[in-house]
C-alpha cells in the first residue's frame, strides 16, 4: 500500500473548509426568502431553483479550487475558466429576471469568482463592470434603489479575496522554493556519498585483486607467502566492507578513506593544494579511527586557521602526518579543544600526538608505539 504523503500543494481539505467557505453563502438568505413568500408560484419556483444551483455551484467552485493550493494562485485553463465563468453568470442573470433587484446579491459571488478565476489584467475590468452595472442598474430600473453599499460590495470582496490569493502565491514560492532545495540537498548527498564510496572502494578493491592473483600464482610455489596474502587479503576485505558499511549509515563512524576523501574537498573548496595518500591499506584495523580522527581535525585547522597554500597527509603503518606551510602556531599557544580531544583519543591506544612547527608551516602527527 502506498503510504506517501501528498504533496504539499495538494494536500486535502479540512473537514471545516467547506464549512467555513458555506458561511459566506448566507448573503443568499433574502434572495431565497423573497422567491419562498413574496412572488408568484412560477416565478418563485424558478428563482429559488436558480438561487440553490448559484449557490451550489459557488461552492464547488471554491473547494475546486481550494483542494489544490496551486490553482487558486495560478488561473485554471480557459475553457475552465469560460464554463464556470457562463454557469455562473448565467445563474445570476436568472436570479435578477426571476427575483429582481434582490437578485442582484449574486453580482458579489460573481465578482469573487472572477478574481479567483483570471489574472489582474482580466478580472479588474470585469470587476469594476459589474460595479458599474449595479449603480446604473439602481439608478434606471423602474422600482429599484440606488444600491451603493452593493457596489462597496462587490469592490471590497474582490480586494479581499485579491489579497488571499497573493498570500497564497507567495506561500506557494515558497513550498516550491524549500522543496527545490531540499532536491538539491538529496541530489548533492548522493552525489557526495557515490564520490565517497569510489575513493573507499576504488584502491582497496584492486589491491584485494592483485593480492588474491599473487596468492594464487604463490599457492604452490611458496605456501607460506601465499597464506600471508591470503590473510593481508582477509583484513582488506573487513575493513573496506566496514568502511563501506559506514559510508552508507550515514557516516555515523568515521572511516579512514572517507576522511582523506572529504579533506580532498576541503582542501580543494578552500584552494589549498593538496598532496593526499593514495592507499589506506597498510594502516592497521585498529589505529584506522584514530588516523581518521587525526586527519579530520589537522585538516579542518588547515582549513580554518592555517592560511596554507598546500598541505600534505602522510600516511604509513604506524604514522600519520598532516603538514602545511601556513603560519603555524605561536610558541607556547595551549592546543585548542580538537587537539586536545584527539590527544585522549591517540592515549587511549598508546599512541602519540606530536605537534611541531616547520619553516613555513605547521605539523600534526600521531604516533603509534
Amino acid at each position: 500500500m502506498d503510504t506517501a504523503a501528498p504533496h504539499p500543494l495538494q494536500r486535502p481539505l479540512g473537514r471545516w473548509g467547506p464549512l467555513f467557505a458555506a458561511i459566506w453563502l448566507t448573503f443568499l438568505v433574502d434572495p431565497l426568502r423573497t422567491a419562498w413568500g413574496d412572488l408568484p408560484a412560477p416565478r418563485a419556483w424558478v428563482g429559488l431553483s436558480a438561487t440553490a444551483l448559484f449557490a451550489a455551484s459557488y461552492l464547488a467552485l471554491w473547494v475546486t479550487l481550494r483542494s489544490g493550493r496551486a490553482r487558486l494562485a495560478m488561473a485554471p485553463p480557459v475553457r475552465v475558466r469560460l464554463a464556470w465563468t457562463l454557469a455562473l453568470g448565467g445563474l445570476a442573470v436568472v436570479m435578477v429576471v426571476a427575483l429582481g433587484q434582490v437578485g442582484m446579491a449574486s453580482v458579489v459571488y460573481l465578482a469573487v469568482t472572477f478574481v479567483m478565476l483570471y489574472p489582474p489584467r482580466a478580472f479588474l475590468p470585469l470587476v469594476l463592470a459589474l460595479t458599474a452595472t449595479v449603480l446604473v442598474l439602481g439608478l434606471t430600473v423602474p422600482g429599484w434603489e440606488h444600491n451603493t453599499w452593493l457596489a462597496f460590495s462587490v469592490v471590497a470582496a474582490s480586494i479581499a479575496v485579491f489579497g488571499v490569493r497573493s498570500m497564497m502565491n507567495r506561500n506557494i514560492e515558497l513550498i516550491r522554493a524549500h522543496a527545490t532545495n531540499a532536491a538539491l540537498a538529496a541530489e548533492s548527498e548522493r552525489n557526495r556519498l557515490a564520490r565517497d564510496l569510489h575513493d573507499i572502494l576504488g584502491h582497496s578493491l584492486t589491491v584485494i585483486t592483485i593480492k588474491a592473483e599473487l596468492a594464487g600464482r604463490l599457492f604452490d610455489a611458496d605456501p607460506a607467502r601465499a597464506r600471508a596474502e591470503l590473510g593481508d587479503l582477509e583484513r582488506l576485505s573487513r575493513d573496506a566492507l566496514a568502511d563501506v558499511r559506514r559510508a552508507v549509515e550515514g557516516y555515523r563512524d568515521l572511516t579512514l578513506p572517507g576522511e582523506i576523501a572529504r579533506a580532498r574537498t576541503a582542501l580543494a573548496a578552500a584552494q589549498i593544494d593538496a598532496t593526499l595518500p593514495n592507499s589506506t591499506d597498510e594502516v592497521p584495523t585498529e589505529a584506522r579511527e584514530l588516523f581518521a580522527w587525526t586527519v579530520r581535525e589537522a585538516v579542518t585547522n588547515v582549513v580554518r586557521h592555517s592560511g596554507a597554500r598546500h598541505c600534505e597527509v602522510r600516511l604509513t603503518a604506524g604514522t600519520v602526518e598532516v603538514r602545511d606551510d601556513g603560519h603555524g602556531v605561536a610558541v607556547g599557544a595551549a592546543h585548542g579543544s580538537g587537539l586536545t580531544g584527539l590527544q585522549e583519543r591517540a592515549t587511549t591506544l598508546g599512541a602519540t600526538l606530536v605537534t611541531r612547527s616547520l619553516d613555513p608551516g605547521w605539523s600534526v602527527a600521531v604516533v603509534l608505539p
